[in-house]
């Protein structure tokens, strides 16, 4: 019988270094996309999926990624003192079920990071948010993938078709049967130059695996970068279980890139009722 999926795993712990100075001091996951921080996109994405327990892979110095989900007591009891609504907090409060957080204690790669989890996933297939990648679309790309997934069961990653030129950027896929958006993958590398790429669909950052990945990264092998890759130890079950890639209906923004996060800044804030008009108005004169 195959489980629901109910765990989800957000590897948190990064330094945020292509975003200094904001991230000197400031988890880069908590830097607003107009008025919600990064953490926030990802969790309601989450919610919205099904998802009923979040855990955070964090490091030194990210508390205030959990604290950020708590209930604010003080902030609250001002808000209320002035008839204020306490509405614009609900959704950063951790009514959504079970938050729990884990230590990466050392930034040894994404691998690392989701292994760090593995006794709290347990013997359960679990799905991984990329706080980075914001994921812009209606339904949710991991409410998208979970829909599929129940079809095909096994392993599923998120794809998108990236530039010839840039696959050294992305874990590539070799591409096997092809049914709508969903493709069996055949095969996973990690970062290949462009002459040796298998295809041009890159992996990006939503996936839902089974556990036997964990026992994969227990070894603990370096891959690309000297870091132990998830990508790698994906590439390992390939054969052995239902192995899918989706290309979602959503648009993708990488924030962790400051001219991805300007966009990401603009493109959600047009789509907004309170703040877009002024923003086209403010373009339309520029």
């Amino acid at each position: 019988m195959m489980h629901k999926v109910r765990k989800a795993v957000f590897p948190v712990a990064g330094l945020g270094t292509r975003l200094l100075p904001a991230t000197k001091a400031i988890p880069k996951e908590l830097l607003t996309v107009v008025d919600r921080p990064l953490i926030q996109y990802a969790v309601d994405e989450a919610r919205e999926a099904g998802i009923e327990q979040m855990i955070f892979v964090t490091g030194r110095g990210k508390s205030a990624l959990v604290d950020y989900f708590d209930v604010a007591f003080e902030l609250e009891t001002t808000i209320r003192e002035k008839g204020k609504s306490l509405e614009p907090l609900d959704s950063s409060r951790a009514g959504f079920g079970e938050l729990v957080s884990v230590r990466q204690q050392q930034p040894l790669g994404l691998g690392h990071a989701v292994w760090c989890a593995r006794e709290i996933v347990g013997d359960e297939p679990f799905a991984v948010l990329l706080p980075d990648d914001l994921m812009a679309g209606r339904p949710g790309a991991l409410r998208q993938m979970v829909d599929a997934w129940e079809s095909v069961g096994g392993n599923m990653l998120c794809t998108e078709e990236v530039p010839h030129e840039k696959t050294a950027s992305y874990g590539v896929i070799t591409p096997g049967r092809q049914e709508g958006d969903l493709t069996e993958v055949l095969g996973l590398v990690e970062k290949p130059a462009p002459e040796v790429a298998p295809s041009n669909l890159g992996v990006i950052g939503r996936y839902i695996l089974q556990p036997e990945v964990m026992r994969v990264l227990d070894a603990g092998e370096t891959g690309a970068g000297g870091e132990i890759q998830l990508t790698d130890a994906m590439a390992r079950l390939i054969g052995t279980q239902p192995f899918h890639a989706l290309k979602v209906d959503a648009v993708r923004h990488d924030c962790g890139d400051k001219a991805g996060y300007v966009i990401a800044n603009l493109a959600l804030a047009l789509e907004r009722d309170d703040v877009g008009p002024r923003i086209r108005e403010y373009l339309s004169r520029s």
